[in-house]
């Protein structure tokens, strides 16, 4: 029978037609996003940064494990997520409730907060599942971990991975306590240098009594040197239970001196740094309101914590 060769050409110029819509561009290719183990790198680091009189340094600190306060962020933050100041970005860490111990997985993959006394904001999703809600700052510990490509890869997709095993109470109480005990947000890379003009403020104890006429005194009675002006704050006594406001921390012990006499303090040795305190107070009600007077005085980052 006889053959016509026309008809597969034909066929293929209509299935070409059919297929580039009659135009001499291909079709547009759809390429899927990365969601593999690709799409974690590059890591970044980046440089140093300043909130007011902080710097923080950021650093690829595989044990990093800390306890603060978490943030909430705006709409614009999805899935489980977080935003740190300091670790690599992106990385991955578990928060944990200090008020009911649950623990999720986050992705950490933004800068923040901005604020000196805040560790981390979480997504809404990753608020929620913790029980925080917009607007609500929460206690929680934050802790750096390696964790499989499968809960990895679900995290990127926004979804949350399996749910960790809930802190035991007895480890809840530790947290709780170095919470309560621990300076402001601040290492010792980042303490800020306190500057000021010197102030004298009178002794605020009670001069001994002057003796009467009838009272005669005695040759073998010391004379006390008066105070000197210049003398560094001293902490009074502590007893068990007793608060006190962190002010500040400084790398130059007069410049502690400076800001607690400002501020009708004491100077507390802190590790090779000199600290301004305030206090001790029998609660924390009373020591409130010393707190607000350090903050008014341009001290954001004060804190009350146990004395003991």
């Amino acid at each position: 029978m006889p053959v016509n060769h026309a008809l597969p050409f034909a066929a293929l110029i209509l299935l070409a037609g059919c297929s580039t819509g009659g135009s001499d561009r291909p079709m547009p290719v759809s390429v899927a996003p990365v969601n593999g183990p690709a799409a974690d790198y590059p890591v970044v680091v980046g440089d140093p940064f300043t909130i007011g009189d902080t710097t923080w340094t950021p650093t690829d600190q595989m044990n990093y494990d800390a306890v603060g306060y978490a943030g909430v962020a705006g709409n614009g933050a999805v899935g489980f997520t977080a935003a740190h100041k300091t670790l690599p970005l992106p990385s991955y860490a578990e928060v944990t409730s200090l008020d009911t111990g649950k623990t999720i997985l986050v992705r950490v993959e933004r800068r923040g907060p901005m604020v000196n006394d805040t560790l981390m904001e979480l997504s809404r999703d990753a608020a929620a599942a913790l029980g925080m809600t917009p607007g609500q700052r929460g206690a929680v510990r934050l802790r750096r971990t390696n964790p499989p490509e499968t809960d990895r890869a679900l995290l990127r997709q926004h979804e949350l991975a399996p749910e960790r095993m809930a802190t035991p109470e007895a480890l809840l109480m530790v947290l709780r306590r170095k919470l309560a005990d621990q300076s402001p947000l601040l290492t010792p890379s980042s303490m800020p240098t306190g500057t000021g003009s010197q102030t004298t403020q009178m002794d605020s104890r009670p001069s001994p009594a002057l003796p009467t006429p009838a009272q005669p005194l005695k040759a073998t009675s010391p004379v006390k040197p008066a105070p000197e002006v210049n003398a560094e704050p001293k902490a009074a006594p502590v007893a068990k239970g007793h608060h006190v406001v962190q002010v500040a921390a400084f790398s130059i012990s007069a410049s502690a001196t400076t800001v607690a006499r400002k501020l009708n303090g004491f100077v507390a040795d802190c590790g090779g740094f000199s600290c301004v305190r305030m206090g001790p107070f029998a609660n924390r009600a009373q020591a409130a309101a010393a707190l607000e007077k350090a903050r008014a005085a341009g001290y954001s980052d004060a804190r009350i914590q146990r004395a003991d």
